[in-house]
């Protein structure tokens, strides 16, 4: 049956820009600022079922298991992107967010054909994971209907997996087959059917809201500092010796000497300055804690 578009917000003509092509720059890029104005208008009433999506994710960190996103095209690409970001910002292991595209890595810088319309890839692609009932699955799909995504939400329910549907139309194929939907209606694109831009932009948003508040839930985080930031390059290393200084009032000297007899590890020197204690004793505090550094130093 041949597939019926027009029921989806993200495939109607945006009457505010049907003269796009006789645009000036400025007024093209004009239009799409107030209309990407718009994105944060559409997330705000669903922040509930974000936050909700948020627990899951910690609970299913705390017990061993994984975040796993799922997605074709622009939305699978944009899951890659937020869990890639996640190890680094983090300090998390690369095992435990997780993002798939449909057509495997190579489909990031190039379209794979026909990849999406496979409920086959997207069940094979968690089947090739092990996932279990500890993980949560995230399917991602701005119209709501890819049958990549469709796959793998439905056997993850299968395993037992929590599942969650990203999108940006209402009452949508992927929706009803999550435990809970996140439905994020930003309208017609300025360029139709484009999801790239303000579906795109919405996605985005919940996706660093999901990894950034559980990475938070699960002790990533002490004050609004990233204290298990990953020390790869000169730029991060100056970062961790500023977020040293910053929780602890320390001079820079004091920072890198901590740092250096922490073995690198910013939460531990952190934990020893604030709680005046050896390195010994503050990983004590932090493995008690749960990592959670305001706990390891009370």
């Amino acid at each position: 049956m041949k597939l019926n578009l027009d029921a989806l917000t993200t495939e109607t003509r945006n009457r505010d820009t049907m003269n796009l092509d006789t645009m000036t720059p400025l007024e093209v890029v004009t239009a799409m600022n107030r209309e990407d104005a718009k994105v944060p208008q559409a997330i705000a009433p669903i922040l509930p079922q974000i936050a909700q999506a948020v627990t899951w994710a910690i609970d299913s960190l705390k017990r061993g298991g994984r975040v796993v996103y799922m997605g074709a095209g622009t939305s699978g690409r944009l899951g890659v992107l937020d869990a890639v970001e996640c190890p680094p910002t983090f300090g998390v292991s690369p095992d435990r967010i997780v993002g798939l595209i449909a057509g495997g890595e190579k489909a990031f810088v190039k379209a794979v054909e026909g990849a999406e319309d496979s409920r086959e890839l997207g069940r094979g692609d968690l089947v090739a994971l092990n996932i279990t009932p500890a993980d949560l699955i995230i399917g991602i799909a701005a119209s709501g209907r890819t049958p990549y995504v469709l796959g793998g939400l439905d056997y993850a329910r299968e395993v037992g997996c929590k599942t969650v549907a990203i999108s940006c139309n209402a009452g949508c194929p992927i929706g009803k087959a999550a435990d809970l939907a996140i439905e994020a209606v930003v309208g017609p694109e300025v360029l139709t059917g484009s999801t790239r831009l303000k579906a795109g932009t919405a996605q985005k948003l919940i996706l660093n809201m999901i990894s950034t508040a559980s990475m938070v839930g699960t002790g990533k985080a002490y004050q609004n500092l990233m204290v298990d930031v990953m020390q790869t390059n000169e730029k991060l290393r100056v970062r961790a010796e500023k977020i040293v200084m910053e929780a602890t009032g320390v001079d820079s000297e004091t920072a890198a000497a901590a740092i250096a007899k922490a073995g690198g590890s910013t939460k531990t020197a952190i934990t020893m300055i604030l709680a005046d204690c050896d390195v010994e004793e503050a990983e004590k505090r932090l493995e008690k804690a749960g990592g959670r550094v305001r706990e390891a130093i009370s």
